[in-house]
């Protein structure tokens, strides 16, 4: 490869244009075509690609014939290029409230960076080489914080051409556009974007160049609406497992939901073969050296009926482990009569939920009066013959995953909120931010404009037509399950042993190789909790970059766990 100094901006940008040149990005390299004077010398570096890594080659000649002196490993990204021409491009004329954009700072903006990059599925980077790159004049990582909580939201990568290669043409490009799936704040992307074209402007730079997948659809709606425009730059890429889904067709008819995909993705990934028996149920059976398992996401033929009927029945659920010593709020069942309200004068607060069901459906919170308990009873016996009162326990929502009975990941839950714009009614607030939910969840996560919004925004003073005011944040459901709007954050790092030592011991009470356990708790950091549910079928993709899939293919096929370490 050739090498230059990066202390130094090229002088003349009609100077002699560097020889074969790829940079490396963390996750891959970006290989420059026009670098490259013959195409033997291009695909001796392609052909170096690292694993678990994805090379990008673009500005090619000809890429058809590239492509055609090794088919069998290489292909044709079906990617669209946009470019921004800076002479043409005009500001925002309102800058984008309650998002700030700024450079990488430190090292651990570069590991906000990768965790974002994780819950995009995108392919993580190594934030050293990520730091080390921020520290040369090539490269321009951004972040966007939310202005509020200061948390990092987003990130975009640029690199620029002069520096990278001696480009005649001035050019630039952008790179990893990724927004946090649950960040409240709308307009993350779009000034991420505008902050580093007006960088690279700022730098005479004359046009930015960006790829795109040909059916993000939502991406290029933006790129379009701030002045790009296509042209004709096309990308190859090796044919490894992290690209197999750009260049083999999905299996007819396979629509597989995210917790069922992200499962069946590792599975291929490892050589398991792969029969989709029910994509709309979820169900797979999954096969290798002649042994065949059958799955619903999660829960597989490795769960016994007799575990499972443990954790589908919660008022069995409470007395197993309230029988092992561990910590269970007080409860019993709902009766309908005098019994329920003696039973919330006693504990002053209580949540009401079905004996059976799951995704908070029928589930009340906060109830704290008869009449309320009465209408709680009510709609949970809609959903089940039989519902259960416990104490309302106050404290962070926590769901830990334990796969063959070792704590995999740990995260706290929070139900859904929007942020006030100071012109937008709160029902249109919801909407927007149930939209975003849906599109970052595969459509598996919506805000329920319902009777309980309603009544959570009433509780805080509000009606759904009333304005909220900018920058103010508004609860809008109780419950943080994720399939009515919740949002998740990992702790697994910051998990107390005890916590983790609980959930290990719930696992083996209940005899259950594969769980997700709710705890509510004071701090993740602390050893006080109560367990309040166990579910069967933990939503395996709701934890990245925790290894959920890559654990949960170990327990069903050990003998495959070294082709995945590899």
């Amino acid at each position: 490869m050739s090498t230059r100094n990066w202390e130094q901006p090229p002088d003349d940008l009609a100077q002699e244009v560097a020889a074969h040149v790829a940079v490396d990005c963390g996750w891959g390299r970006l290989i420059f075509g026009q670098t490259f004077d013959d195409r033997e010398a291009l695909l001796e570096v392609m052909l170096q690609e690292e694993d678990q890594r994805r090379d990008i080659a673009l500005y090619l000649r000809d890429p058809h014939v590239l492509v055609s002196l090794a088919p069998d490993e290489l292909f044709i990204d079906p990617s669209y290029t946009y470019r921004l021409w800076f002479h043409r491009y005009r500001p925002a004329r309102e800058p984008i409230r309650g998002v700030v954009v700024r450079k990488m700072q430190t090292e651990e903006d570069a590991e906000a960076t990768n965790r974002i990059y994780h819950r995009n599925h995108m392919v993580p980077a190594d934030p050293e080489t990520m730091w080390s790159n921020q520290l040369t004049p090539t490269f321009t990582y951004l972040v966007a914080e939310d202005g509020d909580s200061g948390e990092v939201i987003g990130t975009v990568t640029g690199v620029d051409h002069p520096f990278a290669f001696n480009d005649p043409e001035g050019g630039s490009s952008l790179w990893c556009l990724a927004v946090d799936p649950q960040a409240q704040k709308p307009g993350v992307g779009e000034a991420l974007v505008r902050t580093l074209a007006e960088r690279f402007q700022a730098r005479a730079r004359s046009y930015m160049d960006l790829s795109v997948m040909h059916d993000n659809t939502a991406a290029i709606r933006l790129y379009e609406k701030l002045g790009f425009e296509r042209v004709p730059v096309f990308c190859v890429k090796r044919k490894n497992p992290i690209n197999e889904p750009l260049f083999t067709p999905a299996p007819p008819d396979e629509e597989l939901n995210p917790y069922a995909q992200l499962i069946v993705d590792e599975a291929r990934r490892r050589g398991i073969t792969v029969r989709v028996i029910d994509a709309e149920g979820g169900f797979f059976a999954l096969a290798h050296g002649g042994r065949e398992v059958v799955t619903r996401e999660s829960l597989s033929e490795m769960t016994t009926a007799v575990a499972m009927s443990y954790c589908d029945d919660k008022r069995v659920t409470r007395r197993l482990l309230e029988q092992s010593g561990l910590t269970v709020p007080r409860g019993r069942l709902a009766s309908g009569d005098d019994g329920d309200a003696s039973f919330l004068d006693r504990v002053g607060e209580v949540v009401v939920k079905p004996a059976r069901g799951e995704q908070g459906r029928g589930v009340t919170v906060g109830v704290r009066d008869a009449e309320t308990l009465r209408h709680a009873v009510a709609e949970a016996w809609g959903h089940c013959p039989e519902a259960l009162l416990e104490e309302c326990i106050e404290g962070e929502d926590l769901r830990i995953v334990v796969i063959d009975h070792e704590v995999v990941a740990a995260a706290v839950r929070r139900p859904a909120q929007v942020v006030g714009t100071g012109s937008r009614p709160i029902r249109e607030l919801v909407d927007k931010q149930s939209r975003r939910r849906a599109a970052a969840t595969g459509g598996e996560a919506r805000i329920p404009l319902d009777v309980h919004t309603a009544q959570v925004v009433a509780d805080a003073g509000y009606a759904l037509d009333d304005v909220l005011a900018e920058g103010e944040t508004l609860q809008v459901r109780r419950t943080a399950n994720l399939h009515t709007g919740g949002t998740i954050h990992d702790v697994t790092a910051q998990l107390h042993p005890d916590l983790a030592q609980a959930a290990v011991h719930a696992s083996r009470t209940l005899d259950i190789p594969v769980v997700g356990l709710d705890f509510l708790v004071p701090a993740v950091d602390g050893p006080e909790y109560v367990i309040i549910e166990a579910n069967e079928r933990p939503g395996l993709a709701n934890h990245e970059p925790q290894p959920t899939a890559q654990r949960f293919i170990d327990l069903l096929f050990p003998q495959t766990r070294q082709v995945e370490r590899s």
